[in-house]
């Protein structure tokens, strides 16, 4: 089922979701399926699962370091296909402008339907750990928006180098990102509200924002984005914040500004273990505001591990 479609069914009631990283490779499938199954119990209707680009790494061959690219985390379309599998909830790849060809992507969404995904996630990326500034890779798109046309195109039967007269056309129900405090490389918060314009404008069907602190960013945002004539569901990211060294890593990564009041809550913390704590009293108060607005899903970062969204939860749902 679709995203939207879910929204639709729940009439009004505030949804519950999160999203999740694939473990590294080499690594147990279990660790992934440890973290989900506390979860399952709040009924997610669809879980995302990110997507990591390439990055290089060195090996060292007689003396001299050779330097060679890889994926240091297996693909998220066999990630979403085994949760799909094993708990019967919708699951959302997340599928990237940064690493891809236009071809790779291509082959990637005809797996995601032939698997009955039918949910994706567009983005651009990041740039990758060793450049400042996003580069396009050659023969991939520059732009979510790019994406988003691809993808819509695909829903239509037209294919990159060939259109496909079929009545088993794939439907996919596409999610981009939002950013209450501006995307870092955005001139203004006004010139960003209009690339996400153009993103819903190429097809996109609803909206995740980045983690925030302070909801009246968020709505604030979400009140721009329907000026701007944006009418597309707009889902609220959340991260609890679950150690004191997020204080500085979060705003230096993601560009986003925290509370003084969690600020200082924060700092009285002795150890990371009463840190954790304050981030889950923060954003139970800060997820119960939000469902009390009546946004349609509250949407939650686990980075992998889920005892403090399982808290969350518990005091929410």
């Amino acid at each position: 089922m679709k995203v939207t479609e879910h929204i639709i069914k729940a009439k009004g009631k505030t949804l519950f979701s999160f999203e999740l990283i694939p473990p590294q490779k080499g690594r147990s499938i279990q660790e992934l399926y440890d973290n989900i199954d506390p979860l399952m119990e709040f009924k997610p209707p669809f879980i995302d699962v990110t997507t990591s680009r390439e990055e290089y790494i060195y090996i060292d061959r007689d003396g001299l370091l050779d330097k060679k690219l890889t994926r240091m985390r297996p693909g998220s379309v066999g990630i979403c296909a085994s949760i799909t599998h094993k708990y019967e909830v919708d699951t959302i790849p997340h599928v990237l402008c940064g690493g891809f060809t236009k071809e790779e992507t291509e082959y990637l969404l005809v797996d995601c339907h032939y698997l009955g995904i039918d949910n994706v996630m567009a983005l651009r990326g990041d740039a990758m750990k060793e450049e400042k500034y996003f580069k396009p890779t050659n023969g991939g798109h520059c732009y979510a928006s790019d994406l988003v046309e691809q993808i819509v195109n695909m829903n239509n039967g037209q294919f990159l180098h060939e259109v496909v007269e079929t009545d088993n056309k794939s439907n996919f129900c596409i999610g981009v990102a939002g950013y209450p405090e501006k995307h870092m490389e955005a001139p203004s918060m006004d010139a960003d509200i209009r690339r996400l314009k153009q993103k819903v404008d190429a097809g996109a069907d609803y909206v995740v924002t980045q983690m925030f602190f302070d909801n009246k960013r968020y709505f604030d945002f979400v009140e721009n984005a329907r000026n701007a004539g944006i009418t597309v569901p707009i889902i609220p990211g959340i991260k609890p914040l679950a150690v004191k060294r997020h204080l500085q890593l979060l705003p230096q990564v993601f560009k986003l500004d925290i509370p003084d009041v969690l600020v200082k809550e924060v700092e009285k913390c002795k150890t990371n273990a009463d840190a954790r704590q304050v981030g889950v009293e923060f954003a139970i108060q800060q997820s119960k505001e939000l469902m009390a607005a009546g946004v349609p899903v509250l949407h939650y970062y686990s980075m992998g591990k889920s005892s403090n969204i399982q808290a969350i939860a518990k005091e929410v749902f």
